[in-house]
């Protein structure tokens, strides 16, 4: 398994040599893209890509948790937190990605 990381700027040299923009209008469209997912987020809707999984807010509860180094427990406030859930072809790519 590498340690590679995929970032904004190897998306946007992905799209300009598949689509073939220029560098920087495929930059826009890839800062394009992940603002309106993320602006979507914010508001509490769920981002679905076929094939790929869906990403969506979940909204947790106040609870009490405790410092495992102390033992002390400590309010954690209710929060809102991302989620993703691939797809079944998503996770079947996956494993077989183990296989080689």
């Amino acid at each position: 398994m590498s340690n590679k990381t995929l970032t904004r700027m190897d998306l946007s040299e992905a799209v300009f040599r598949s689509v073939g923009l220029s560098r920087n209008d495929s930059a826009q469209l890839v800062e394009s893209v992940l603002q309106h997912m993320s602006d979507a987020l914010v508001r509490g809707e769920q981002v679905k890509i076929s094939s790929f999984g869906t990403f969506s807010v979940r909204e947790k509860a106040a609870r009490v948790g405790r410092n495992p180094k102390t033992g002390e427990e400590v309010p954690i406030n209710p929060r809102r937190v991302l989620t993703f859930r691939p797809s079944h072809l998503m996770k079947e790519r996956v494993a077989e990605g183990n296989k080689k």
